[in-house]
Protein backbone atom coordinates (compact mmCIF):
# COMPACT_ATOMS: atom_id res chain seq x y z
CA UNK A 1 0.00 0.00 0.00
CA UNK A 2 1.45 3.53 -0.67
CA UNK A 3 2.94 5.10 2.32
CA UNK A 4 3.82 8.73 0.69
CA UNK A 5 1.54 11.52 -0.65
CA UNK A 6 2.81 11.00 -4.44
CA UNK A 7 1.78 7.33 -3.95
CA UNK A 8 -1.37 8.43 -2.22
CA UNK A 9 -2.07 10.77 -5.21
CA UNK A 10 -1.65 7.67 -7.94
CA UNK A 11 -3.53 5.30 -6.50
CA UNK A 12 -6.51 8.20 -6.24
CA UNK A 13 -5.66 8.64 -9.54
CA UNK A 14 -6.47 5.05 -10.84
CA UNK A 15 -9.09 4.54 -8.59
CA UNK A 16 -11.18 7.55 -10.54
CA UNK A 17 -10.11 5.64 -13.35
CA UNK A 18 -11.97 2.65 -12.30
CA UNK A 19 -8.84 0.43 -12.41
CA UNK A 20 -8.68 -3.00 -10.48
CA UNK A 21 -8.01 -3.19 -7.02
CA UNK A 22 -5.24 -5.87 -7.99
CA UNK A 23 -3.77 -3.73 -10.35
CA UNK A 24 -3.90 -0.09 -8.18
CA UNK A 25 -1.95 -2.96 -5.93
CA UNK A 26 0.83 -4.06 -8.37
CA UNK A 27 1.16 -0.57 -9.98
CA UNK A 28 1.53 1.43 -6.54
CA UNK A 29 4.17 -1.78 -5.72
CA UNK A 30 6.64 -1.41 -8.92
CA UNK A 31 6.59 2.35 -8.64
CA UNK A 32 7.51 1.73 -5.09
CA UNK A 33 10.11 -0.49 -5.62
CA UNK A 34 11.50 1.57 -8.86
CA UNK A 35 11.92 4.60 -6.25
CA UNK A 36 13.52 2.81 -3.78
CA UNK A 37 15.60 1.28 -6.22
CA UNK A 38 17.17 4.82 -6.79
CA UNK A 39 17.49 5.86 -3.67
CA UNK A 40 14.16 7.74 -3.57
CA UNK A 41 14.99 9.74 -5.79
CA UNK A 42 11.62 11.59 -7.50
CA UNK A 43 10.33 9.93 -10.48
CA UNK A 44 10.00 13.70 -12.28
CA UNK A 45 13.75 13.80 -11.89
CA UNK A 46 14.09 10.59 -13.44
CA UNK A 47 13.22 8.92 -16.93
CA UNK A 48 14.09 6.83 -19.60
CA UNK A 49 17.64 5.80 -18.56
CA UNK A 50 16.74 5.48 -15.07
CA UNK A 51 14.14 3.04 -16.07
CA UNK A 52 16.00 0.94 -18.15
CA UNK A 53 18.44 0.69 -15.05
CA UNK A 54 15.67 -0.52 -13.45
CA UNK A 55 14.18 -2.91 -15.83
CA UNK A 56 18.36 -4.53 -16.36
CA UNK A 57 17.86 -4.84 -12.65
CA UNK A 58 14.89 -7.29 -12.68
CA UNK A 59 15.91 -9.43 -15.33
CA UNK A 60 19.75 -9.90 -14.42
CA UNK A 61 19.63 -9.79 -10.34
CA UNK A 62 16.20 -10.77 -9.90
CA UNK A 63 16.18 -12.86 -12.99
CA UNK A 64 12.41 -12.16 -13.06
CA UNK A 65 10.06 -13.56 -16.05
CA UNK A 66 9.28 -12.47 -18.94
CA UNK A 67 5.55 -11.33 -17.65
CA UNK A 68 6.73 -10.01 -14.71
CA UNK A 69 9.26 -7.44 -16.06
CA UNK A 70 6.46 -6.10 -18.44
CA UNK A 71 4.16 -5.50 -15.15
CA UNK A 72 6.81 -3.26 -14.16
CA UNK A 73 7.06 -1.78 -17.44
CA UNK A 74 3.82 -1.16 -17.85
CA UNK A 75 3.41 0.48 -13.91
CA UNK A 76 6.33 3.17 -15.29
CA UNK A 77 4.76 3.81 -18.29
CA UNK A 78 1.45 4.64 -16.75
CA UNK A 79 3.24 6.59 -14.39
CA UNK A 80 5.28 8.90 -16.96
CA UNK A 81 2.30 9.19 -19.00
CA UNK A 82 -0.91 9.16 -17.29
CA UNK A 83 0.92 11.19 -13.75
CA UNK A 84 3.76 12.58 -14.80
CA UNK A 85 2.62 13.91 -18.65
CA UNK A 86 6.38 13.06 -20.11
CA UNK A 87 5.66 9.36 -21.83
CA UNK A 88 8.55 6.92 -21.86
CA UNK A 89 10.48 6.42 -25.41
CA UNK A 90 9.51 3.31 -27.41
CA UNK A 91 12.31 2.14 -28.24
CA UNK A 92 13.67 2.04 -24.91
CA UNK A 93 17.01 -0.78 -25.20
CA UNK A 94 16.78 -2.75 -21.80
CA UNK A 95 17.92 -6.28 -21.23
CA UNK A 96 14.52 -8.58 -21.76
CA UNK A 97 14.09 -11.62 -19.00
CA UNK A 98 15.67 -14.67 -20.54
CA UNK A 99 12.77 -16.79 -18.39
CA UNK A 100 10.45 -18.50 -20.20
CA UNK A 101 6.51 -18.32 -19.46
CA UNK A 102 5.38 -21.73 -18.50
CA UNK A 103 3.00 -23.43 -20.46
CA UNK A 104 -0.77 -23.04 -18.96
CA UNK A 105 -2.32 -26.60 -17.20
CA UNK A 106 -5.54 -27.42 -18.90
CA UNK A 107 -8.25 -29.38 -17.53
CA UNK A 108 -9.76 -32.48 -19.96
CA UNK A 109 -13.52 -31.71 -20.14
CA UNK A 110 -13.96 -34.70 -18.12
CA UNK A 111 -11.86 -33.71 -15.36
CA UNK A 112 -13.73 -29.68 -15.69
CA UNK A 113 -17.21 -32.31 -14.92
CA UNK A 114 -15.71 -33.83 -12.02
CA UNK A 115 -14.57 -30.39 -10.93
CA UNK A 116 -17.56 -28.49 -11.21
CA UNK A 117 -19.76 -31.64 -9.40
CA UNK A 118 -17.35 -31.05 -6.10
CA UNK A 119 -17.20 -27.55 -6.04
CA UNK A 120 -18.46 -25.86 -2.69
CA UNK A 121 -22.39 -24.53 -3.98
CA UNK A 122 -21.71 -21.02 -2.44
CA UNK A 123 -19.28 -20.66 -4.93
CA UNK A 124 -20.42 -22.96 -8.07
CA UNK A 125 -22.05 -20.14 -10.14
CA UNK A 126 -18.47 -18.17 -9.84
CA UNK A 127 -16.64 -20.91 -10.68
CA UNK A 128 -19.16 -21.98 -14.07
CA UNK A 129 -18.76 -18.24 -14.89
CA UNK A 130 -14.83 -18.19 -14.74
CA UNK A 131 -14.80 -21.37 -17.61
CA UNK A 132 -18.16 -21.12 -19.15
CA UNK A 133 -17.26 -17.67 -20.15
CA UNK A 134 -13.68 -17.74 -20.14
CA UNK A 135 -13.15 -15.14 -16.98
CA UNK A 136 -10.20 -13.91 -15.04
CA UNK A 137 -11.00 -14.01 -11.14
CA UNK A 138 -11.27 -10.64 -10.70
CA UNK A 139 -13.36 -10.09 -13.59
CA UNK A 140 -15.66 -12.26 -12.65
CA UNK A 141 -16.01 -11.23 -9.09
CA UNK A 142 -16.53 -7.77 -10.07
CA UNK A 143 -19.38 -8.46 -11.86
CA UNK A 144 -22.36 -5.97 -11.70
CA UNK A 145 -25.98 -6.80 -12.18
CA UNK A 146 -26.23 -4.92 -15.48
CA UNK A 147 -23.10 -6.75 -16.86
CA UNK A 148 -25.75 -9.93 -17.25
CA UNK A 149 -27.38 -9.57 -21.05
CA UNK A 150 -29.89 -12.07 -21.07
CA UNK A 151 -31.25 -11.21 -24.23
CA UNK A 152 -28.02 -11.16 -26.13
CA UNK A 153 -26.56 -14.68 -23.69
CA UNK A 154 -23.29 -12.28 -23.10
CA UNK A 155 -21.26 -11.26 -20.18
CA UNK A 156 -20.03 -7.30 -20.68
CA UNK A 157 -16.42 -7.09 -19.10
CA UNK A 158 -15.61 -3.33 -18.17
CA UNK A 159 -11.77 -2.53 -17.36
CA UNK A 160 -10.68 -6.24 -17.82
CA UNK A 161 -6.82 -6.25 -18.20
CA UNK A 162 -4.68 -3.96 -19.69
CA UNK A 163 -8.47 -1.15 -18.99
CA UNK A 164 -9.90 -2.76 -21.90
CA UNK A 165 -13.46 -3.35 -22.44
CA UNK A 166 -15.09 -6.93 -24.16
CA UNK A 167 -18.48 -8.62 -24.20
CA UNK A 168 -18.19 -12.52 -23.90
CA UNK A 169 -20.27 -15.72 -24.84
CA UNK A 170 -23.06 -17.09 -21.64
CA UNK A 171 -23.72 -20.26 -21.63
CA UNK A 172 -27.63 -20.71 -21.65
CA UNK A 173 -27.42 -23.30 -19.31
CA UNK A 174 -26.26 -20.75 -16.45
CA UNK A 175 -28.75 -17.95 -16.89
CA UNK A 176 -32.11 -19.48 -14.22
CA UNK A 177 -29.07 -19.81 -11.77
CA UNK A 178 -27.77 -16.52 -12.53
CA UNK A 179 -31.32 -14.88 -12.17
CA UNK A 180 -31.24 -16.58 -8.85
CA UNK A 181 -28.60 -15.37 -7.95
CA UNK A 182 -29.78 -11.43 -8.98
CA UNK A 183 -32.59 -11.99 -6.50
CA UNK A 184 -29.86 -12.95 -3.88
CA UNK A 185 -28.37 -9.77 -4.87
CA UNK A 186 -31.69 -7.84 -4.48
CA UNK A 187 -32.36 -9.35 -1.03
CA UNK A 188 -28.70 -8.08 0.26
CA UNK A 189 -29.62 -4.47 -0.91
CA UNK A 190 -33.22 -4.23 0.22
CA UNK A 191 -31.46 -5.27 4.04
CA UNK A 192 -28.70 -2.14 3.37
CA UNK A 193 -30.69 0.11 2.31
CA UNK A 194 -32.34 0.31 5.59
CA UNK A 195 -29.41 1.13 7.17
CA UNK A 196 -28.79 4.90 7.95
CA UNK A 197 -25.12 4.14 7.79
CA UNK A 198 -24.98 2.44 4.20
CA UNK A 199 -23.25 4.26 1.36
CA UNK A 200 -24.58 2.11 -1.45
CA UNK A 201 -22.17 0.53 -3.55
CA UNK A 202 -18.50 1.74 -4.74
CA UNK A 203 -18.47 3.27 -7.92
CA UNK A 204 -16.21 5.38 -9.64
CA UNK A 205 -15.69 9.30 -8.95
CA UNK A 206 -17.36 10.31 -12.61
CA UNK A 207 -19.89 7.69 -12.62
CA UNK A 208 -20.44 9.01 -8.90
CA UNK A 209 -21.09 12.48 -9.93
CA UNK A 210 -22.85 11.56 -13.46
CA UNK A 211 -25.36 9.28 -11.63
CA UNK A 212 -25.72 10.40 -7.86
CA UNK A 213 -28.20 7.60 -7.32
CA UNK A 214 -26.82 4.87 -9.45
CA UNK A 215 -24.83 3.51 -6.00
CA UNK A 216 -28.07 2.59 -4.24
CA UNK A 217 -29.71 0.54 -7.87
CA UNK A 218 -29.28 -3.14 -8.23
CA UNK A 219 -28.16 -3.18 -11.31
CA UNK A 220 -24.58 -1.23 -10.05
CA UNK A 221 -24.32 -3.80 -7.47
CA UNK A 222 -21.94 -6.55 -7.41
CA UNK A 223 -23.82 -10.40 -8.72
CA UNK A 224 -21.39 -11.97 -5.92
CA UNK A 225 -22.00 -9.70 -2.91
CA UNK A 226 -19.74 -10.77 0.12
CA UNK A 227 -21.57 -11.69 3.07
CA UNK A 228 -20.20 -8.46 5.59
CA UNK A 229 -20.24 -5.10 5.02
CA UNK A 230 -17.11 -3.35 5.08
CA UNK A 231 -15.54 0.23 5.04
CA UNK A 232 -14.63 1.60 1.80
CA UNK A 233 -10.48 2.05 1.82
CA UNK A 234 -10.92 4.79 -0.90
CA UNK A 235 -13.75 6.90 0.63
CA UNK A 236 -13.83 5.42 4.59
CA UNK A 237 -17.99 4.81 3.67
CA UNK A 238 -19.89 1.61 4.76
CA UNK A 239 -20.44 -0.38 1.83
CA UNK A 240 -21.15 -3.95 0.53
CA UNK A 241 -18.27 -5.25 -1.55
CA UNK A 242 -18.03 -8.20 -3.57
CA UNK A 243 -17.19 -11.99 -2.24
CA UNK A 244 -12.81 -11.74 -2.21
CA UNK A 245 -11.18 -14.04 -4.59
CA UNK A 246 -9.19 -15.96 -1.98
CA UNK A 247 -12.51 -17.89 -1.35
CA UNK A 248 -13.12 -18.87 -5.13
CA UNK A 249 -9.40 -19.81 -4.98
CA UNK A 250 -9.25 -22.15 -2.01
CA UNK A 251 -13.34 -23.32 -3.32
CA UNK A 252 -11.09 -24.42 -6.80
CA UNK A 253 -8.44 -26.01 -4.71
CA UNK A 254 -10.47 -28.08 -2.63
CA UNK A 255 -12.97 -29.05 -5.44
CA UNK A 256 -9.93 -30.28 -7.56
CA UNK A 257 -9.16 -32.38 -4.45
CA UNK A 258 -11.84 -34.07 -3.85
CA UNK A 259 -12.46 -34.89 -8.00
CA UNK A 260 -9.37 -36.23 -7.41
CA UNK A 261 -7.44 -33.84 -9.83
CA UNK A 262 -3.61 -34.36 -9.87
CA UNK A 263 -3.18 -31.11 -11.66
CA UNK A 264 -1.88 -27.86 -10.35
CA UNK A 265 -5.38 -25.86 -10.32
CA UNK A 266 -6.33 -22.66 -9.95
CA UNK A 267 -9.14 -20.39 -10.98
CA UNK A 268 -6.52 -19.86 -13.87
CA UNK A 269 -6.50 -23.18 -15.05
CA UNK A 270 -10.48 -23.42 -16.09
CA UNK A 271 -9.76 -20.07 -18.36
CA UNK A 272 -7.33 -21.73 -19.67
CA UNK A 273 -9.40 -24.69 -20.43
CA UNK A 274 -12.24 -22.42 -21.75
CA UNK A 275 -10.01 -21.79 -24.48
CA UNK A 276 -8.03 -24.94 -25.28
CA UNK A 277 -11.60 -26.44 -25.41
CA UNK A 278 -13.08 -23.71 -27.82
CA UNK A 279 -10.31 -24.53 -29.95
CA UNK A 280 -10.87 -28.32 -29.82
CA UNK A 281 -14.57 -27.51 -30.95
CA UNK A 282 -13.46 -25.50 -33.98
CA UNK A 283 -13.45 -22.20 -33.31
CA UNK A 284 -11.08 -20.04 -35.22
CA UNK A 285 -8.05 -18.16 -32.82
CA UNK A 286 -9.58 -14.80 -33.78
CA UNK A 287 -12.46 -15.69 -31.97
CA UNK A 288 -10.85 -17.23 -29.30
CA UNK A 289 -8.99 -14.08 -29.06
CA UNK A 290 -11.47 -11.72 -28.56
CA UNK A 291 -13.01 -13.79 -25.84
CA UNK A 292 -9.82 -13.75 -23.64
CA UNK A 293 -9.29 -10.37 -24.46
CA UNK A 294 -5.91 -10.76 -25.47
CA UNK A 295 -4.50 -7.05 -27.36
CA UNK A 296 -1.88 -9.73 -28.95
CA UNK A 297 -2.58 -12.97 -31.17
CA UNK A 298 0.67 -14.79 -30.00
CA UNK A 299 -0.67 -14.40 -26.40
CA UNK A 300 -3.27 -16.65 -27.66
CA UNK A 301 -1.41 -19.06 -29.83
CA UNK A 302 0.35 -20.91 -26.86
CA UNK A 303 -3.42 -22.98 -26.72
CA UNK A 304 -2.22 -24.15 -30.36
CA UNK A 305 0.51 -25.29 -29.24
CA UNK A 306 -1.14 -27.08 -26.22
CA UNK A 307 -3.29 -28.66 -28.36
CA UNK A 308 -0.18 -29.39 -31.13
CA UNK A 309 2.10 -30.64 -28.34
CA UNK A 310 -0.80 -32.75 -27.46
CA UNK A 311 0.13 -35.55 -29.92
CA UNK A 312 -2.18 -35.45 -32.17
CA UNK A 313 -0.65 -33.92 -34.80
CA UNK A 314 2.98 -35.55 -33.69
CA UNK A 315 3.30 -39.44 -34.08
CA UNK A 316 5.52 -40.90 -31.61
CA UNK A 317 8.12 -43.23 -33.14
CA UNK A 318 7.75 -45.23 -30.02
CA UNK A 319 3.92 -46.13 -31.72
CA UNK A 320 5.86 -47.48 -34.58
CA UNK A 321 7.06 -50.19 -33.06
CA UNK A 322 3.66 -52.13 -32.42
Amino acid sequence: MPESPFLDFVCDVMYERRYAKRTIESYSKWIKAYINFHKQRHPRQMGDNEVVAFLNHIATVRKSAANTQANALNALAFLYKEILEAPLSVDMKYIRSGRQQKLPIVLTQFEVQGLLACVNPAYKLAVCLLYGSGLRLMECIRLRVADIDFDYKSVRIWYGKGGKHRIVTLAEELIPKIRQQIVIAQQYLESDLENPKYSGVWLPYRLREKYPSASESLSWHYLFPSRNLSIDPETKLLRRHHINESSVQKAVKLAAKEACIEKNVSPHTLRHSFATHLLLSGADIRTVQDQLGHADLRTTQIYTHILQRGGNSVISPLSRLY
